[in-house]
């Protein structure tokens, strides 16, 4: 996937990012497991006219990064008509595989890729529960199970 030493994404907060996908032809990416998406929720964009595109980073239970996620990305947002330029949001449970996955698309050639801030859970509450301290489902946010 190339080198990402140097390669800068910005962090945007949850609800930045649902404006910018309401106002813009910018394009969600979901880069959790099949099982997060099945049993945890996705994003719901249909107010903004729009769906998220789900590919993994990482493959569950091994936890390997997939080698041809930059490709096949690239193919998803190709055939969803998006450039290089195109503002891309990167979204995962907590922030940090989005981060990646963002890193190596700008790596890429992507000049615009952002991480979602805090991405679809957020962190562990007191009880050791996500969902209510922040992201996108503590925003309140559309989003339906998968």
């Amino acid at each position: 996937m190339g080198s990402r030493e140097g390669v800068s994404v910005d962090n945007v907060p949850v609800q930045d990012a649902w404006a910018r996908l309401g106002e813009t032809d910018s394009v969600l990416i979901d880069v959790r497991t099949r099982a997060e998406w099945a049993f945890v929720g996705l994003p719901d964009l249909a107010q903004a006219g729009k769906r998220v595109l789900t590919v993994e980073w990482q493959s569950f239970p091994d936890n390997r990064v997939d080698p041809s996620f930059v490709d096949r990305l690239s193919q998803m947002l190709d055939g969803a008509g998006a450039t290089k330029d195109t503002e891309l949001f990167f979204i995962c449970r907590s922030g940090g595989r989005s981060r990646m996955a963002a890193e190596a698309m700008t790596a890429a050639g992507f000049a615009r890729c952002r991480n979602v801030a805090e991405g679809f859970e957020g962190p562990l509450d007191e009880d050791r529960h996500r969902g209510k301290v922040a992201g996108w489902k503590a925003a309140g946010l559309p989003w339906v199970q998968g």
